[in-house]
């Protein structure tokens, strides 16, 4: 890979991360426009390495969030009557929602790194979930804000969160549409999202390092590491804006935009695989 593709491939990844809109399937498509083979072990790692970076934006971007609910967490840890704090509850709901999708992605691994990256998948997933972003957006009632999230609400979360393992869904578009049928409001999903990418998506990224390290290296044959540490980031820089774009975005509109462009990049895609324009692996 050279480092245009790499800067394309990263400003993409940190553009796309938490918009509903998915990274991985929108990667998956460049991937393979670019002429890759999108389900070798070095594409499909490289894919899940440079989400790290749009998400080391985010630890930055919510660093007062954190500071703040860590060290509450730790108290309410240590001291029982430290436990009533809303934000020892607020990681503890963070750290429960954050297990299924471990669990799944562990489980499934060889499925979501070959089958799931089919150009199909990616295509059918963008067209179907965005059916269930608009009804999700059209029937919230988002009565319920940040204060009022509980470890069931991120439980549930959790486990919508694992379909984003089919690329073309988006790990955003899954959490936040099940935050919306919990009755929180727009931002509140958002941010939940925002804290719920970071155990999923860093875990990713350094078990796909451990064990595709040498598939990675260009003496091997893969796309180099260099590459891939310049689109990781890359996705830092873009990603940086893009989140700080979206919670001012998504405050005062809905998601109809961002349905409304999947339904479009769907039947699009699903065009050119039928037309064998390009080809689904």
């Amino acid at each position: 890979m050279n480092i245009f593709e790499a800067v394309l491939l990263g400003a993409v990844e940190g553009f796309t991360e938490f918009l509903p809109i998915s990274s991985t399937g929108h990667l998956t498509i460049l991937e393979k426009l670019l002429g890759y083979q999108i389900d070798a072990t070095d594409i499909t790692a490289f894919t899940a390495i440079i989400q790290s970076g749009a998400v080391l934006a985010t630890v930055i971007f919510l660093r007062q969030d954190i500071a703040r609910i860590v060290p509450a967490w730790l108290r309410g840890v240590l001291h029982k009557d430290q436990r009533d704090n809303v934000d020892y509850r607020f990681g503890w709901a963070v750290i429960l929602g954050s297990i299924p999708i471990g669990i799944v992605g562990l489980t499934f691994q060889d499925t979501i790194e070959s089958t799931l990256r089919s150009l199909w998948f990616v295509a059918g997933a963008l067209i179907l979930w965005s059916g269930v972003m608009a009804f999700a957006d059209h029937a919230a009632t988002q009565i319920r804000h940040q204060e009022d999230v509980t470890w069931k609400d991120t439980l549930i979360i959790g486990v919508v969160q694992c379909l984003a393992l089919i690329p073309g869904v988006s790990r955003s578009g899954a959490t936040m549409s099940a935050g919306l049928l919990r009755d929180l409001d727009r931002v509140a999903v958002t941010k939940l999202s925002f804290f719920l990418s970071i155990p999923a998506l860093l875990g990713a990224t350094v078990l796909q390092s451990i064990t595709e390290f040498d598939n990675i290296s260009a003496d091997n044959g893969g796309v180099g590491w260099l590459p891939t540490i310049v689109a990781t980031l890359v996705s830092f820089v873009v990603g940086w804006f893009a989140v700080s774009w979206l919670l001012k975005f998504i405050a005062k509109h809905s998601y109809s935009i961002f349905i409304a462009y999947r339904l479009i990049l769907g039947a699009v895609l699903m065009v050119l695989l039928a037309t064998n324009v390009i080809e689904p692996q």
